[in-house]
């Protein structure tokens, strides 16, 4: 199995100070967030690494990955920093965002589903958010399930009263199958797609979540595994002070 970390990102919502950082690399307790997604990639077993780079691309200095430098970051948003690495979409893989820390057995939760198409769901999402006056809950990647578990949409903020909601963490795993469905459902889309694309203004525009949207509409099954434990996403000085808490 391989990992591609979409890594072309900034740290400027955080501070000005680290605005020039890529948000990867961003210390949390002396070790940078991407290392501590390596370190949990490679207990379990996964030693061939991307990592998708964009502006300030020269401060990565990790050892034993691959880079796959996003020329054209300013372009599009994360979906297409992703399709950038379309080459090693393929086979066995894991996609991860790359301002989460998360533990190895999230991750063992995710390899161990047998689905085509998986995500790392958390339905206790909302504790995650007290106190995160600089990140509200509306800014979530929300997760709509149906009676039976099944995923029916992806969105932020999604609040439907009495329904089943939960987070994506921004961890994706693909087998043989998933990823060839997921490589092919896009390239259709960048064929045929005119104007909005679910919830962005355009494809070039669109984010990951889009497109895992388009793979339900498609019926093609993402399958979510409900996660238990410890992560956080790091998106402001607020996450980056409950991270160091946390870890």
């Amino acid at each position: 199995m391989k990992a591609i970390i979409i890594a072309a990102g900034t740290g400027r919502r955080i501070s000005e100070n680290i605005k020039q950082t890529p948000k990867s690399l961003i210390q949390v307790n002396g070790k940078s967030i991407i290392e501590y997604q390596i370190d949990a990639l490679k207990k379990m077993n996964v030693e061939e690494i991307f990592v998708i780079t964009g502006p300030y691309s020269e401060k990565f200095h990790l050892e034993n990955v691959q880079y796959v430098k996003d020329e054209n970051h300013d372009q599009h948003e994360i979906l297409g920093s992703l399709m950038v690495a379309k080459e090693f979409l393929k086979g066995d893989v894991l996609v991860l965002y790359s301002d989460i820390i998360f533990t190895s057995e999230i991750l063992e939760n995710v390899v161990d589903s047998k689905k085509d198409i998986v995500i790392a769901v958390d339905m206790n999402w909302e504790e995650h958010y007290v106190g995160r006056t600089e990140h509200p809950l509306s800014e979530a990647e929300n997760v709509l399930l149906d009676d039976q578990r099944r995923i029916k949409k992806i969105k932020k903020n999604i609040s439907e009263d009495g329904s089943k909601v939960g987070e994506f963490l921004g961890i994706m795993k693909f087998d043989l199958e998933g990823s060839e469905k997921f490589v092919k459902t896009y390239d259709s889309v960048i064929k045929t797609n005119k104007g909005k694309f679910h919830d962005s203004d355009t494809v070039s525009k669109a984010y990951v979540t889009d497109m895992i949207q388009e793979l339900i509409d498609s019926k093609i099954h993402v399958e979510p595994v409900f996660i238990s434990g410890k992560w956080c996403e790091i998106d402001t000085m607020q996450d980056l002070k409950r991270a160091e808490e946390l870890f």
